[in-house]
């Protein structure tokens, strides 16, 4: 009788580890909820190798970097991707059409869309003045970058070779004036806001080109025209 007694009293204490293995269950989920509304990258590392140990020291429960894994990205910049190709493709067409593929290329970077003309066809040789010729072609493809309510960035750049004219003091200066002429003609002939267009000058210190070779130094002397991706908004919105 007494051994019957001591098999009950075991069987009804059993309960006790399905309780406290639902406590632990429970309290894992709320750490990871928590966790997730306050993560980094770091966080999540740890939190991912804790809960490993607490399971029972197998592999991590949350994977982290794992491969062949699908980032995500946010439905805006999604759309925004989609809006650059569009418009991408809207300036290629009109570049093929006119002969200008030689003279402008197109390029979706991390920064956004950016449109680079080469500056022997906009200014002749240590000159600021955007050339007769062409400036109907910069107003077109500002026409199609307007569509874009965005921030707009006029970037002038020159090869290293010194300036020798009495009119510019430095390859520097050159290229701030030559941003600032293709700035101002998307503004009055383009119809886009001024608050929303800044232009550089960043003289021969962002080459894309080897300065030692003719053609390095020909792909160095041109102005970028970059539409900014909607994330470097804060950094271009002065306004608090």
């Amino acid at each position: 009788m007494k051994k019957i007694e001591e098999e009950s009293r075991e069987n009804n204490e059993r309960w006790l580890l399905t309780y406290s293995d639902l406590i632990t269950l429970l309290m894992i989920f709320f750490v990871v909820l928590y966790a997730m509304s306050n993560i980094d990258a770091r966080k999540y590392s740890q939190l991912a190798k804790s809960l490993g140990v607490a399971m029972g020291g197998g592999k991590n429960i949350i994977g982290t970097d794992t491969p062949g894994s699908i980032e995500q990205k946010p439905v805006t910049e999604v759309g925004q991707l989609n809006e650059f190709k569009e418009m991408k493709d809207e300036v290629d067409k009109y570049l093929n059409e006119n002969n200008l593929t030689e003279n402008v290329e197109t390029m979706i970077t991390d920064r956004g869309l950016l449109i680079r003309f080469k500056n022997s066809l906009l200014f002749d040789s240590g000159k600021a003045d955007i050339r007769l010729d062409t400036r109907s072609e910069i107003i077109k493809i500002g026409s199609i970058l307007s569509k874009v309510n965005g921030y707009i960035r006029v970037e002038g750049h020159t090869d290293n070779v010194p300036m020798s004219n009495r009119e510019f003091k430095s390859n520097w200066q050159l290229s701030a004036v030559r941003a600032t002429n293709v700035a101002e003609l998307l503004i009055k002939e383009c119809g886009i806001a001024p608050d929303k267009v800044a232009a550089i000058g960043y003289g021969e210190y962002r080459p894309v080109g080897d300065n030692n070779t003719p053609e390095g130094r020909s792909k160095n002397r041109r102005v970028d025209i970059v539409i900014i991706n909607s994330k470097y908004n804060d950094l271009e919105n002065i306004k608090k």
